[in-house]
């Protein structure tokens, strides 16, 4: 078991605020395990637990770069998507930081469809292609380019669904998830108490709404990847 007093991890975790959950009559049942008390209404992470659902899934994130696996990083949540850009582009791995469009993974080629259409105008763009076109045209074009880079410039590089899915908050990333679970793909995602981890593989328990956890989770991961 993991020493509370001696083990840094979780020294470092209370400093991101990783063991804050939420009020009680918000959790979800499944999490109840790994909910060690309240302080002032707030729910308490049991970051004993939290270190070592994280610490298996360094090893997964490990394995799936040894066997060049792709990663799909994806959140909508405003404290996240600067955190999860970084992250998948420092390992090189796709990426949706904002809104989840419906298909993404269940109907990947529709979706690769409309990425092969941004690459193909973003092209023509840089090489002057589009001095054909009139300058009404000219102006629909670059709305369509910036509206499509808007929707999938973080999965420009992804040529088939992916073989893992990290979400933070599958409770607001559900339709991720769902769509993960059809096509069989392995789920990894922080967590917090009103999430339901059920239907996650690899379930992170911890505060997914500060900054400050979010950020250092992700870095852990990344680190766990390089390495």
């Amino acid at each position: 078991m993991v020493d509370k007093k001696k083990d840094p991890k979780i020294e470092e975790l209370l400093q991101v605020g990783a063991h804050f959950g939420y009020a009680s009559q918000r959790r979800h049942p499944s999490v109840a395990k790994y909910i060690l008390g309240s302080k002032n209404k707030v729910e308490i992470f049991d970051l004993e637990k939290t270190v070592l659902e994280l610490e298996e899934v360094k090893k997964v994130i490990a394995e799936a770069a040894e066997k060049k696996k792709r990663i799909l990083f994806a959140s909508s949540k405003g404290e996240a998507r600067e955190i999860i850009r970084k992250a998948a582009e420092s390992i090189d791995m796709p990426y949706v930081a904002g809104r989840w469009i419906g298909g993404t993974i269940t109907n990947f080629d529709q979706i690769k469809k409309q990425v092969e259409k941004l690459v193909t105008l973003s092209e023509q763009k840089e090489k002057g292609e589009l001095g054909k076109y009139t300058k009404k045209e000219r102006l629909m074009i670059d709305r369509d380019i910036e509206r499509l880079q808007e929707m999938f410039s973080g999965i420009v590089g992804m040529n088939k669904t992916p073989d893992l899915l990290f979400v933070v908050d599958p409770k607001q990333e559900k339709t991720a998830v769902s769509e993960a679970v059809q096509k069989g793909i392995p789920v990894i995602a922080l967590s917090n108490s009103d999430c339901d981890i059920s239907i996650i593989d690899y379930p992170i328990p911890a505060n997914d709404s500060a900054r400050a956890s979010i950020e250092y989770i992700l870095k852990d991961l990344v680190s766990a990847y390089k390495n």
